[in-house]
């Protein structure tokens, strides 16, 4: 199915937030509109409204954010791809959240560039007509990309933009593989409440995570090498609707301080389990299983232990060939540093378009 070329002139907040722009493939071409600023301020409007994923709940809260605030945004994201100057776009996040809002449609208006957009299941664009892409992806886009391993053989450069704090070991994959030397990835820290606060290359080969120019942290320095939930502060922070944006966010997310303005992730608040006086991050045990065993999928989902209070279950989806045979579990179980308390089988885990879980079928 060939994506529907839209008008960048007739975008209203309707269809920029609706079904159509997220269950098909679209294009924009940006390079043709001499100013996009006041014709997507004039399609949003002075505040857009987005939901919280609702990983816990599986039910999102809305948020709001100006105009000024979504395009400075974009600036910001803009300028961490333009240095590779791509001639085109190609997004996989969906419009209706405030990812794939800025990165799908925002930015390449800002860096003037026609941009694709497709679902899960779409087409990739010729990789002959531009050769140099600056990609949007969200979690399952690295697999796939190493799937059309003749599509990225073709580029000339891809310049990789992710989202989340954890990255799928896919990415890695990708990025040590044949085609690895013209792939560069910069990873983005933040949240619906918080917008981007901080920025990571994967080229550095840090684990550390910088905060952008114009965010800072709102807390006092903690205790030498304290664990804490990330409180910033800044000028593009959401609020709910009919209030003044907040003096400071104080996120979801635990984090240990490296500097001044840098930080090292340790897991989301929902995401970390207590086991015998260790603290797990659920994310990255998911990650390392996944590996090792073929399914359609997993989980690694909190549960209360009337022993030691707090542990974790696995929770399987089983693929076509059916559950995982006996060593093939065992294998891959005895990679992890700890122990789930029971396995179990699901028909189906309902996650967000980020991949963040919500409920298990």
């Amino acid at each position: 199915m060939a994506p529907e070329e839209i008008d960048p002139r007739r975008l209203s907040a309707e269809l920029l937030r609706s079904d159509a722009l997220t269950d098909a493939p679209w294009s924009l071409d940006w390079s043709a509109v001499g100013d996009p600023g006041p014709v997507l301020a004039e399609a949003l409007g002075p505040t857009t409204e987005f939901h919280s994923s609702g990983s816990a709940t599986g039910v999102g809260r809305p948020w709001c954010r100006t105009w000024e605030q979504l395009w400075a945004e974009a600036g910001l994201l803009a300028d961490l791809v333009r240095g590779e100057e791509p001639g085109a776009v190609l997004t996989f996040a969906p419009p209706r959240h405030l990812y794939g809002m800025l990165a799908g449609v925002l930015v390449p208006a800002r860096l003037g560039l026609p941009v694709v957009y497709l679902p899960r299941y779409g087409a990739l664009p010729d990789a002959g007509s531009r050769r140099r892409w600056a990609v949007m992806a969200i979690p399952w886009t690295f697999r796939m990309l190493a799937r059309r391993a003749a599509w990225v053989e073709a580029a000339e450069r891809l310049t990789l933009l992710h989202s989340t704090a954890m990255l799928p070991s896919s990415a890695q994959a990708l990025l040590t593989g044949p085609a690895g030397a013209k792939i560069s990835l910069t990873e983005i820290f933040g949240s619906t409440e918080s917008g981007g606060v901080a920025v990571r290359r994967a080229s550095s080969g840090t684990p550390d995570w910088t905060l952008f120019e114009d965010v800072e942290f709102a807390d006092g320095a903690p205790g030498a090498d304290a664990e804490e939930p990330l409180c910033v502060r800044g000028p593009r922070l959401a609020f709910p609707h009919g209030q003044a944006p907040p003096a400071r966010c104080r996120m979801d997310d635990h984090v240990r301080r490296t500097g001044p303005r840098s930080f090292r992730f340790s897991g989301r608040r929902e995401r970390l389990v207590n086991v015998n006086g260790r603290r797990w991050n659920l994310d990255f045990l998911e990650e390392t299983l996944r590996e090792g065993i073929a399914c359609a999928d997993l989980a690694c989902v909190p549960v209360r232990d009337d022993l030691v209070g707090e542990h974790f279950e696995l929770v399987i989806v089983p693929g076509p060939g059916g559950p995982p045979a006996g060593a093939e579990l065992g294998a891959a179980l005895a990679r992890l540093p700890v122990q789930p308390r029971a396995v179990r089988s699901a028909e189906h885990i309902d996650r967000s378009d980020t991949g963040k879980l919500r409920t298990l079928h």
